[in-house]
């Protein structure tokens, strides 16, 4: 019999997805990213909205990082998709809400989501109780990382057209892998047809990240390591880069927190906006 846990959202996709609707509960408009849909699917209860780690003022600058990500994400999806590319796929997807939130965009395109099969029945399970349902164009593709699942060959069998361009993304996942885990999706996607895009978020050295918010991020760092999660992996921006020119990519560029905050958050009077050299992005071209 599975653990019990193993058949539920991962802590961290609840986190996040919590993050996402705090940001419109509890930030003034423009929003960067308008997301409640998680809210529904994680359905928290008292508790859940009590702890620590759903302080709005102790999560200001993480929330404003989780929400500028989406936001990137989605905006690179879109571009994409009107250039012709048809294939989005979303690896670790937990409670990602594209397909649901936008699904004038989504429905143009095959949307594969891969995560463990339990909490992806779970999801799959919830989508259709709150009447979202899991149309064709949406593949939920379990995949059983710890059992040595190729994600790749799952895809596939899946619908999943390796001939032709997709957008890839990976995001709040790479700083629990091994470098040598991280090198081997960075090459898998490399190798992916010509004009394919991935998007990888990592963490930089707890020591680099400015000095308001690395206790809460060494306390993230402190409940990964309790939870038998613990994070293995940071990089500095010029090591990522060359780690994904070694994989094979055409082109790679960083994305910083201060790039985000220009872009999403400039003008605002709240403070909100995302930690510079905590989590970043990669942008790598095959």
């Amino acid at each position: 019999m599975p653990d019990q846990a193993d058949l539920l959202p991962d802590s961290t996709a609840i986190r996040v997805a919590l993050w996402r609707a705090l940001h419109v509960e509890v930030d003034p408009p423009p929003h960067v990213l308008e997301d409640v849909v998680g809210l529904a699917l994680a359905a928290p209860d008292a508790a859940r909205r009590e702890r620590p780690d759903m302080n709005p003022q102790f999560i200001k600058a993480f929330r404003a990082s989780i929400v500028a990500r989406a936001r990137f994400i989605e905006d690179l999806v879109v571009e994409q998709a009107q250039r012709g590319v048809g294939q989005y796929v979303i690896l670790g997807a937990g409670l990602d809400t594209f397909a649901q939130r936008r699904p004038e965009i989504a429905a143009r395109l095959s949307v594969f989501e891969v995560d463990r099969p339990g909490p992806q029945a779970w999801k799959r399970r919830r989508l259709v109780e709150l009447g979202f349902g899991v149309p064709d164009w949406l593949r939920l593709v379990p995949v059983d990382f710890e059992a040595g699942d190729a994600w790749l060959q799952k895809l596939v069998a899946a619908g999943f057209d390796a001939a032709k361009p997709a957008v890839v993304v990976s995001t709040g996942v790479s700083m629990y892998l091994t470098r040598e885990a991280v090198m081997a999706t960075l090459r898998q996607v490399a190798a992916l047809a010509t004009g394919s895009t991935f998007v990888m978020s990592f963490l930089l050295p707890l020591e680099m990240a400015d000095p308001e918010v690395r206790p809460g991020l060494e306390r993230a760092v402190q409940g990964a390591r309790a939870s038998g999660t613990p994070f293995i992996s940071f990089f500095m921006p010029q090591e990522m880069l060359a780690m994904a020119r070694d994989a094979g990519f055409r082109e790679a560029r960083h994305v910083s927190a201060a790039m985000l905050a220009e872009r999403y958050f400039a003008g605002r009077s709240d403070g909100l906006r995302p930690p510079n050299n905590a989590e970043e992005l990669l942008v790598a071209m095959a």
